[in-house]
């Protein structure tokens, strides 16, 4: 049902991911009152269900880890970083308004971390599903292409830093102190796992073809690594996500992208099951006026802070007013990492299951949102003809004297 309602949204110029996790949301107790649901999924089978998913989700954490380039996170100048900014701080800082407005209706056992927590869900950015618009769109060997996948690289990897200290503040139980171990453990990943990983998939750092055993080490290596920090109270995503970290660039491109191919094959059966087990906690049949207004506001927030943030960052920087919406339009998109993220506010218990749905839908939306915004920022139809026109300018306007060479001039 997730590949077919993804494969439909394909069709109407959307990504996947919508498709599918709408058909998590459907099989859930929000149509039939929970009566699909329970006969599909009994109680008894679910655990399995969830440990399915567990699994999926850190394969996908791995997979974005693994695309996210060491020389993108150097970024790619001043528009970057400013852009950067733009896109973390305000949306953070309206969502923390945001936060307080929900405490009223809302209980939580932590009320420092759930302020927290919703300022970084409304400031995330879906890097992978940027990634496939990018391309849907022919985008993604444009400059504005670049600097999209620069700005959610840095906006990604701040979102997870962020989501580990409140996870770590939460969700530790009585052994707090085991997550001071995730210092040196990232130490051990930087300076024992990262060569050993080198030398082991890229002897002599030349590039070398991938093996079912160079590929079995590696996932081994990343679930290890989710089970790592899941052991001293974090999240299993944050182990695997800085495995696909640390596995070797130079050299490894071709290795990386099999790596990656052979991951999305497990990926697209597994996360469907995550999109289920997330579907469970997604009521929307009881949702009254008051949900919808609640809705609004914080559709407005994640919406009017990504967009606008992003919007102004660029512009400070005097990129083009298009340029600068189109990149703001890119970075409005949450999709799965967005789920993802709101998995772990539930977990922590930082969310209810209804400000959990309404969440959700509010992932669905803003993704939803940037294909149609694209069409109207950048509409086919203009580019083309505006190509056209330069075509023909160029084919009508006489060619200019040669001018003299000249040797002083640089390359």
């Amino acid at each position: 049902m997730a590949r077919g309602l993804g494969y439909l949204a394909t069709r109407i110029q959307q990504p996947p991911v919508v498709g599918e996790i709408l058909a998590g949301v459907l099989l859930g107790p929000t149509l039939l009152d929970g009566a699909m649901s329970e006969l599909l999924f009994p109680e008894e089978v679910r655990p399995m269900l969830i440990g399915i998913a567990n699994l999926g989700v850190a394969l996908f954490m791995f997979a974005i880890g693994l695309e996210i380039e060491a020389g993108t996170l150097k970024g790619n100048g001043r528009v970057t970083v400013a852009s950067a900014i733009g896109s973390t701080i305000v949306p953070f800082v309206l969502g923390i308004g945001l936060a307080f407005i929900l405490l009223s209706r809302h209980e939580t056992p932590n009320k420092g971390a759930f302020v927290v927590f919703i300022g970084l869900a409304v400031s995330v950015t879906a890097f992978p599903v940027l990634a496939r618009i990018l391309t849907d769109r022919g985008l993604s060997r444009t400059a504005i292409g670049a600097i999209a996948l620069t700005t959610a690289a840095f906006v990604d990897v701040a979102a997870w830093a962020a989501l580990a200290g409140v996870n770590a503040s939460v969700g530790a139980g009585g052994s707090n102190w085991l997550v001071a171990l995730i210092l040196p453990y990232l130490a051990v990943m930087l300076f024992v796992v990262r060569p050993l990983l080198s030398h082991f998939l890229t002897p002599e750092g030349k590039p070398a073809p991938a093996t079912a055993l160079k590929y079995a080490v590696v996932v081994v290596g990343a679930l290890l690594s989710a089970a790592a920090t899941e052991a001293m109270g974090m999240h299993h995503i944050f182990g695997a996500f800085l495995f696909g970290l640390v596995v070797p660039r130079k050299g490894a491109d071709a290795l990386r992208a099999d790596i990656h191919d052979r991951t999305g094959h497990l990926t697209s059966l597994l996360l469907p099951v995550y999109f289920v087990v997330a579907g469970f906690q997604v009521n929307l049949s009881g949702i009254g006026l008051s949900g919808l207004l609640e809705l609004g506001l914080i559709l407005l927030v994640a919406v009017l802070g990504k967009f606008g943030g992003t919007y102004l960052g660029a512009r400070s920087q005097k990129l083009p007013r298009r340029d600068a919406a189109t990149l703001a339009a890119l970075m409005n998109t949450r999709g799965l990492t967005e789920l993802v993220i709101l998995g772990v506010g539930l977990k922590l218990g930082l969310l209810d299951g209804p400000l959990y749905s309404l969440m959700v839908v509010m992932a669905v939306v803003t993704t939803v949102m940037t294909g149609p915004l694209l069409t109207r920022i950048r509409p086919k139809a203009v580019e083309a003809e505006a190509e056209a026109g330069a075509v023909a300018g160029a084919a009508t306007t006489p060619e200019p004297a040669p001018a003299r060479e000249r040797t002083d001039v640089p390359l």
